[in-house]
């Protein structure tokens, strides 16, 4: 199956749970809505949660996109890491609420097959922010600045899921705010006279 037919399956996805709910969401409707056979779908993904890891690996995209950017390397590491999370965030807009419903959908108690690559999940996604802001720190540097940087990626993406103010102004000020708050702990600790090159 190719990329094109794949996203058209994500898409399809979406636009159903966007009209109904994620939990209320059944492939066969998927695959009746997109023209398209379930062997279609399970030849791309394996069940129903594979969709939202095609989501976010979309959202990944974005972020390592922007970072590709002419002039991105050139600024300062803290607006690296805010221009590549915003990017992220903005990736997922357009279904907020299914984004989410599909969250929700993995912290249902009973669900360990699903919770532990979400944790997974978010390792991974911190792994590219980390990448596509160029971080160069190593060992226990790298150790505290990975910790800081997914404790900054989730408390702003909670923050997100419930954000109704226009541009997600709520989200981007907490964002600046945990950024701001990031730098002075770094420039606080012995050993981190870098900081700016890593937080």
């Amino acid at each position: 199956m190719s990329a094109e037919a794949a996203r058209h399956i994500v898409n399809t996805a979406l636009h159903l749970a966007d009209q109904g709910s994620w939990e209320t969401l059944r492939l066969h409707e998927v695959a009746r809505a997109a023209g398209i056979s379930l062997e279609d779908i399970r030849h791309h993904f394996r069940e129903k949660d594979a969709l939202i890891d095609a989501w976010f690996d979309r959202a990944d995209a974005a972020m390592l996109e922007t970072a590709a950017a002419a002039g991105f390397r050139h600024l300062p590491v803290r607006q690296r890491l805010e221009h590549a999370l915003l990017a992220w965030l903005g990736a997922l807009q357009p279904y907020q609420r299914v984004t989410r419903e599909m969250i929700l959908a993995k912290c249902e108690p009973g669900h360990l097959h699903i919770q532990f690559p979400a944790l997974m999940r978010i390792s991974r996604t911190v792994q590219w922010l980390r990448e596509a802001a160029g971080l160069e720190d190593a060992f226990l540097h790298r150790a505290l600045a990975e910790t800081a940087l997914t404790g900054i990626y989730l408390a702003v993406f909670v923050r997100w899921l419930n954000d109704t103010s226009a541009d997600a102004a709520h989200s981007r000020r907490l964002l600046s705010q945990l950024l701001t708050q990031a730098e002075r702990l770094a420039l606080a600790l012995p050993g981190f006279g870098a900081a700016r090159r890593s937080i």
